[in-house]
C-alpha cells in the first residue's frame, strides 16, 4: 500500500437515508446499488447476488495526492489537527462502553504457551440512557497507537498521542437503555487493535445492538493489559517465519480457528449462567451476529462453523484462509463486503468464489469501488484528519464510513431482527 500525505477536507458524502435505501435494496436482491451515474439498475436472477456499492462520481471525487511525499506535516503546522474525532453514530440511542479482561483457563495461549491461559480484552458498546455516564470512553492506549502507526511506517512523534486521544461518542459508566438487544461480536484484522472497529461498534450500539469487540493477544501490533504490560504480535512473527505461502496460509487459518474458540468462550461468558458483564441482562442471547475485518471476517465464518449460537456473519474484506465448510453454514445468512477489484467475483482471491459457492443460506456479495483494505475500519476517518491519503483507495472517509454502516446495519437488521428490506428502484447520490 502506498501512502502519501495530503491535507484536505472530505465533502463528498451521501445522505444516511440514501445509503440506507441502497443497502436495503442490495440486500433484498432487487436492485444493485447506485453506480457512478447515480442510477440503480435492476438485477436479474443471475446477478442479484452481487453488487457494486456506491462509488463517488469521478468528476466529483477529490483527487489523491502524489505518493512522493514521505514526511509528516511539521509540528506547529496549522494543518495538523489539535484533536481527532470519530464520526458520530446516527442511531436513536446514546451509547455506553465497558471493558472486560477475561481468562479462559481451559485453553493455553496458542502463540506463547509460556504465557499460560488464553486471555481476551473486550470492549462492550451498548445502547444507553441519554445523559448518563461519565467522560467519553478512551479510544486506545498511546503505546498501542505508537506500535500500530510504526508498523504502517508512520513515525511522526505527535501522532500516537493524537490517535490515542481520538474522541469517541460513548460514555463510561453509562446506564443501559431499557430492553434486551441483539448481540454482535466484532473481530479486528490481523495485527490490528480492536479499537480500529470502534466507529462501527458505536454505530451498531446506537441502532440498538450490544457489541463485543475482542482483542486477541499476540495477534495485534500491541495489546495493553490492565497491569500496563503490552503484548506484541507473536503470531505475526510466526507467519513471517514460514518458508513459503502454503506455510503462511496454514498459520493464518489457525488464527481464524483460534479466534472461533475465543468467541465461543466470550459468548458463554456473556450469555451463560454466570455472566462476566454487569449489564449482561440487556443481551438477547437468541439473536447473535458476528462481523470482522480481514482475518476477523474469516473468523466470523469459522465461529459460525464451530458454534451454532451465532446466527449471522459478515466478512469485511478478509481472505478465507480457513475455508467455509463444504456443508455450508446450516443455512444461516452471510454477507461478504469487499474491495473492488481485490474482492470482486473472479478477481483473484479464489477463496471468496469458493466460499460463496458453499454458503447455503441468505447471502450477499458486495464490492465497493475506489476502496482499500482498511476502508471498513476507522482508518479512513482518522487518516484524513491527519492528512493521510492512500492514492490506491480514493474513497473519502465520509463515504467509507457511511457505506460500512449502512450495509452492515441493514444486514443485521434483516438477519437478527427480521426487518424486511425495501426495494428501491432509483437511488440518488448527493455530494
Amino acid at each position: 500500500m502506498t501512502i502519501s500525505l495530503h491535507n484536505r477536507r472530505s465533502w463528498a458524502a451521501a445522505t444516511a437515508t440514501t445509503l440506507a435505501l441502497a443497502s436495503l435494496a442490495a440486500l433484498a436482491g432487487t436492485a444493485t446499488p447506485a453506480s457512478a451515474s447515480g442510477r440503480a439498475t435492476t438485477a436479474g436472477p443471475a446477478t442479484a447476488a452481487t453488487a457494486t456499492a456506491l462509488a463517488p462520481e469521478s468528476a466529483a471525487a477529490p483527487k489523491p495526492a502524489s505518493p512522493a511525499a514521505s514526511a509528516s506535516p511539521a509540528s506547529g503546522d496549522p494543518a495538523v489537527p489539535s484533536a481527532l474525532t470519530l464520526p458520530r453514530p446516527t442511531g436513536p440511542y446514546a451509547t455506553g462502553r465497558d471493558t472486560l479482561f477475561l481468562t479462559d483457563h481451559e485453553r493455553t495461549d496458542p502463540w506463547v504457551p509460556a504465557a499460560g491461559a488464553r486471555r481476551l480484552l473486550v470492549s462492550l458498546h451498548y445502547p444507553a440512557r441519554p445523559g448518563s455516564g461519565g467522560d467519553p470512553a478512551p479510544y486506545m492506549p498511546e503505546e498501542e497507537a505508537r506500535l500500530m502507526l510504526a508498523q504502517r511506517g508512520l513515525d511522526d512523534p505527535e501522532w500516537p498521542g493524537l490517535v490515542a486521544a481520538t474522541r469517541t461518542s460513548s460514555r463510561t459508566d453509562a446506564r443501559p437503555a431499557p430492553g434486551r438487544f441483539p448481540l454482535v461480536l466484532l473481530s479486528p484484522g490481523f495485527g490490528t487493535p480492536r479499537a480500529t472497529l470502534t466507529g462501527l461498534a458505536e454505530e451498531l450500539a446506537s441502532r440498538g445492538y450490544v457489541v463485543a469487540t475482542a482483542d486477541h493477544p499476540y495477534e495485534s501490533t500491541g495489546t495493553e493489559l490492565p497491569d500496563g504490560r503490552v503484548l506484541t504480535c507473536a503470531a505475526c512473527d510466526e507467519v513471517d517465519a514460514q518458508p513459503d505461502d502454503a506455510g503462511r496460509r496454514k498459520v493464518l487459518a489457525a488464527v481464524s480457528t483460534g479466534r472461533a474458540a475465543d468467541f465461543s468462550f466470550l459468548l458463554t461468558r456473556l450469555t451463560g449462567p454466570r455472566p462476566a458483564w454487569r449489564h449482561a441482562r440487556t443481551i438477547d442471547a437468541r439473536r447473535v451476529g458476528m462481523a470482522g475485518h480481514s482475518i476477523g471476517g474469516n473468523a466470523a465464518a469459522s465461529t459460525m462453523a464451530a458454534d451454532r449460537r451465532v446466527d449471522a456473519g459478515v466478512n469485511l474484506d478478509g481472505t478465507f484462509f480457513d475455508p467455509v465448510p463444504a456443508r455450508g453454514l446450516d443455512r444461516r445468512p452471510f454477507l461478504m463486503l469487499g474491495t473492488d477489484p481485490g474482492h470482486a467475483p473472479g478477481a483473484g482471491d479464489t477463496s471468496w468464489d469458493e466460499g460463496w459457492a458453499r454458503l447455503d443460506g441468505f447471502k450477499r456479495w458486495l464490492t465497493v469501488r475506489d476502496s482499500g483494505h482498511f476502508t471498513f475500519t476507522d482508518t479512513p476517518a482518522i487518516g484524513e484528519q491527519l492528512g493521510i491519503v492512500d492514492p490506491d483507495a480514493p474513497l473519502s472517509a465520509a463515504r467509507s464510513t457511511a457505506i460500512t454502516r449502512a450495509y452492515v446495519t441493514a444486514f443485521f437488521d434483516r438477519s437478527l431482527r427480521g426487518r424486511p428490506a425495501r426495494p428501491a428502484a432509483r437511488l440518488a447520490i448527493m455530494h
